[in-house]
């Protein structure tokens, strides 16, 4: 599996997120694009097994394929970048600054969500045939999902969005460890071992992802499900992506910065450590 220590992967997280910052605009939105629209490719073939099969644990573990074949390709999810773009500030790398972090996180948003549309879209078309018939069994389930994951919340008023920005961090604390966990092998075969196993463990769970969700809520809307636009994005996107930005930077991205890039001082020696050391009684 060729394994790569965690100093020297989180050092790959930081040069990553330096990378990113100073990319030009057009090869961002490119890469975010693609990424959202082959998340939500991947979102689709999830919900289908899931209709068709009748069991949601076979969707929960094929739908990392989508997420392994993106990041192979090296594209760009709004969750990757909120955990490892940080770090090359928080580093002081040179010309690396607060708006630098925020452009690249705005254009990957733009291209994610404009990469999950255009397949929300499409695949609204071929669950409806052109629009011409009532969505197909696997239409109305998606249709339905954007009705209980925005007006479900919507019901138990702040205790629901507690629950649903929770389910955002718990979300990218388990993407984000994906994308580390690909750094952690020189491999095709480790990398899409790393991955797979926490992005299962975040969509069986159901946890809120902001990209999948920005297929699966279009689409819903596209479908005849009984929300709204607004409902879409006060009761699932907005508190998904800030729960997704603080699960990925402060249990993922802070937490293997401070404790492998930026160690604590060891502590110093007893007078009992060191006598036992030279194997001599302590006075």
């Amino acid at each position: 599996m060729s394994y790569v220590q965690p100093t020297d992967f989180v050092t790959k997280m930081i040069d990553a997120g330096e990378a990113k910052v100073f990319m030009s605009t057009r090869d961002t939105l490119i890469r975010a694009f693609m990424a959202g629209a082959i998340l939500a490719l991947a979102a689709a073939f999830a919900v289908t097994i899931n209709v068709q099969t009748g069991q949601p644990l076979a969707g929960a573990i094929l739908f990392p394929v989508g997420f392994c074949l993106l990041y192979l390709m090296g594209f760009d999810l709004l969750t990757g970048v909120f955990t490892l773009v940080p770090l090359a500030l928080i580093d002081k790398r040179p010309g690396v600054t607060v708006g630098g972090v925020l452009r690249n996180w705005g254009l990957v948003f733009a291209g994610n969500f404009a990469g999950a549309l255009v397949v929300a879209a499409m695949m609204a078309i071929i669950f409806t045939f052109g629009f011409s018939v009532e969505p197909n069994e696997v239409g109305q389930k998606i249709g339905h999902i954007g009705e209980g994951r925005t007006l479900g919340y919507a019901a138990h008023g702040a205790a629901g969005m507690l629950t649903l920005f929770i389910r955002g961090v718990l979300c990218n604390w388990m993407v984000s460890t994906g994308v580390v966990a690909a750094m952690m092998s020189t491999s095709v075969s480790g990398k899409v071992i790393g991955m797979w196993m926490p992005i299962m463990l975040f969509f069986y769970m159901g946890f809120e992802h902001s990209i999948v969700n920005m297929f699966l809520f279009p689409s819903g809307l596209m479908l005849g499900g009984q929300f709204s636009i607004m409902d879409y994005f006060i009761w699932n996107e907005i508190p998904t992506v800030l729960g997704n930005l603080v699960g990925g930077l402060t249990f993922v991205g802070l937490t293997l910065y401070t404790t492998h890039a930026r160690t604590g001082s060891k502590r110093a020696a007893t007078v009992e450590r060191m006598a036992d050391a030279a194997g001599v009684p302590a006075e």
